[in-house]
């Protein structure tokens, strides 16, 4: 098969490599109808994360059962399926607690960018569609692998309400999806923080009302300045950079959230400032697999599209150009066609 295989930063191939094969009972061999490139692949081909030996890519797929392993008795080959980023057997406690991005045999999936992957956990990972969906649905339901139920997270962990004031940080695709998520949890205000006009343009379209465009102090003061001078409700921090960070506990109010979802890199906390503004912080891993039935059901029926943050489709073996050009801000997000 053709497989994704990262050598350095910036040095992305496509090469063959063996099909995968069932190891474990518990394991299926999908053949993926769609993957894609993730903001946090970026990471390492950016030189901000070791790369280490020449090692395969991605973590978001939807594709069709080609085999199951003997335990595995909720998905059979032939049906079309959807997964999350990190396996859990749905069976342990933390799991049965919603939380099955810490699941006791969790394992995070790395293989994804190829023709065919193994989802180890599988019973407890992959969840079946009624039918297979037509093509217009895929884009959306690949989004709900990762980065839809991330942003669904980012705002359950910053506590979205109904008639609530939220704050998106990050214009990816998981800050975008954030907007649906508060959208979709009843926020009355969503200010989304973006400095480009094509996402500007889609976070508008996905329910953001405001649009602010500074960064840093000027972005805090901002969101001040909008929020009768105390902060917001909630705020999604979706980026995982110092400065992110920093700019979304700062846009909370006393008493408000902060749900974080980018991986953090070089962010560190004052414990004493975090103290004294009365604000809360919550985020890590996004279990996604808590939320998969409630949103494969909200695509299905229309109801959401989280697929347009997909503006690049490009065939796998054109994978390197989608890395470059989400690295050169020219495409929020690439889907891959194997």
């Amino acid at each position: 098969m053709r497989a994704t295989v990262i050598h350095a930063p910036g040095d992305i191939r496509v090469e063959d490599a063996h099909e995968p094969k069932i190891v474990n009972p518990t394991d299926a061999i999908i053949r993926t109808v769609a993957t894609c490139v993730c903001g946090s692949d970026l990471w390492p081909y950016r030189g901000l994360e070791p790369v280490g030996d020449p090692h395969p890519m991605g973590h978001e797929y939807v594709g069709i059962v080609e085999e199951v392993g003997s335990e595995v008795g909720n998905v059979k080959p032939g049906q079309f399926v959807v997964g999350s980023f990190a396996t859990s057997d749905n069976t342990c406690a933390n799991c049965q607690k919603g939380w099955q991005s810490s699941c006791l045999n969790r394992e995070f999936m790395g293989t994804c960018q190829a023709e065919y992957v193994r989802i180890p956990n599988a019973h407890g990972t992959l969840v079946a569609t009624d039918e297979h969906p037509s093509g217009e649905l895929v884009p959306s339901l690949l989004a709900v692998s990762d980065v839809m139920g991330t942003g669904w997270y980012a705002a359950l962990a910053a506590e979205v309400k109904p008639g609530s004031t939220a704050v998106v940080v990050g214009d990816g695709a998981v800050g975008l999806c954030g907007v649906i998520a508060a959208k979709e949890l009843g926020a009355e205000r969503i200010i989304a923080m973006s400095r480009h006009e094509s996402r500007q343009k889609l976070a508008l379209e996905f329910g953001a009302t405001d649009i602010v465009s500074e960064r840093g102090e000027d972005g805090i003061a901002r969101i001040k300045d909008l929020t009768g001078g105390i902060g917001a409700d909630s705020v999604l921090e979706c980026v995982g950079t110092s400065q992110s960070m920093s700019q979304a506990l700062h846009s909370a109010r006393p008493g408000g959230n902060v749900g974080f979802v980018g991986v953090p890199h070089e962010v560190a906390v004052d414990g004493q400032e975090l103290f004294f503004s009365q604000v809360g912080l919550r985020g890590g891993p996004a279990p996604v697999r808590r939320f998969l039935p409630d949103l494969i059901d909200r695509v299905l029926s229309g109801h959401i599209n989280p697929g347009k943050v997909f503006d690049l489709t490009l065939p796998l073996e054109q994978v390197a150009e989608g890395y470059k050009a989400m690295d050169e801000r020219r495409a929020i997000k690439a889907l891959l066609k194997p």
